[in-house]
């Protein structure tokens, strides 16, 4: 299962942790994990167009971590559509991803 973790501080997401494999099918056919895959790197490249140094990623193997350097209403903002898209999915698919 893919677990999300979201770190928020008031109404400001400080973090976003991404753990594990949806394991919905084998590994390189998995719709699931195309899914988040896509759904993450593609607010993270949207956030670094716009606003450049908003974000760092930390990578490891089975996790991804955003970390929010400094405050941005924009990055904010694309934070915020990247978890709900995330809790979209969760919906479809919830015994392959769960976003706490």
């Amino acid at each position: 299962m893919i677990v999300v973790k979201v770190k928020y501080n008031h109404s400001s997401v400080c973090e976003v942790t991404i753990t594990g494999h949806a394991n919905y099918a084998d590994f390189g056919k998995d719709i699931v994990c195309s899914s988040v895959s896509s759904i993450v790197i593609t607010t993270v490249n949207g956030i670094d167009s716009v606003a450049p140094g908003v974000l760092t990623v930390e990578e490891k193997k089975d996790q991804m971590k955003l970390i929010v350097q400094r405050d941005d209403e924009i990055g904010q903002k694309l934070l915020w559509n990247m978890i709900e898209l995330l809790k979209e999915l969760q919906v479809n698919y919830p015994k392959n991803i769960i976003v706490k």
